[in-house]
């Protein structure tokens, strides 16, 4: 039996422990704008949605090695508009990818020769072959932590839907979580797919 004190770890220590034990969890692929739409790509596995009223996700960043503001941070702070986009298991490699740390300015949808099309009444483009896609508006920042991690808030705009993965026709929209085969992040390395989906009502 393990019983650890989180306060006898470093905070590299504690950063392994979590993403090894809270599991699994979803990612954001963000795309941002880095100016005259060169856009940079990259994904955050500290990630939720936390309110419908205002309709908010939120995912955390941290620093380059070299200390820097990651590209995410700086280009929300600077266009203050971001694509969240729901990775499939096919974009592993893709995904894994972007998070590679660059200089500012190179793109990762460049890079990795990512195809990004309209999103149609938004502002910035999103990826082809992500079944979903949320346009968000910055809501609001907040830098918590000795090590500085920056929160971001993104307010939803608009949600993009592929129509293998959602039925419009009833009368309350239904997501097959299956045909999304959404992508979710362990630890370390790893990664998990959905094996299968069951239902357990809930008390009235």
């Amino acid at each position: 039996m393990m019983n650890i004190d989180i306060s006898t770890l470093a905070p590299t220590q504690t950063y392994h422990l979590m993403t090894q034990t809270v599991i699994p969890r979803p990612i954001a692929w963000v795309l941002t704008d880095s100016g005259e739409a060169n856009y940079n790509l990259a994904p955050f596995s500290y990630f939720a949605p936390i309110a419908s009223s205002p309709p908010l996700l939120m995912f955390s960043t941290g620093k380059k090695p070299t200390g820097e503001v990651k590209d995410t941070t700086r280009n929300s702070l600077e266009v203050k508009k971001m694509v969240i986009h729901i990775a499939s298991v096919g974009s592993a490699h893709a995904l894994t990818q972007t998070s590679a740390t660059l200089e500012y300015g190179r793109s990762e949808v460049v890079d990795n020769e990512l195809e990004l099309v309209e999103f149609e009444s938004f502002d910035m483009p999103r990826l082809k072959d992500c079944p979903i896609a949320f346009g968000c508006s910055l809501y609001e920042v907040k830098a918590i932590g000795d090590t500085l991690q920056i929160l971001i808030f993104a307010r939803i705009e608009r949600v993009y839907l592929s129509p293998e993965v959602a039925d419009g026709k009833s009368e309350r929209l239904k997501i097959d979580a299956l045909s999304v085969n959404p992508l979710s992040r362990l630890g370390t390395s790893e990664y998990a797919v959905l094996g299968k989906v069951f239902a357990v009502a809930r008390p009235r």
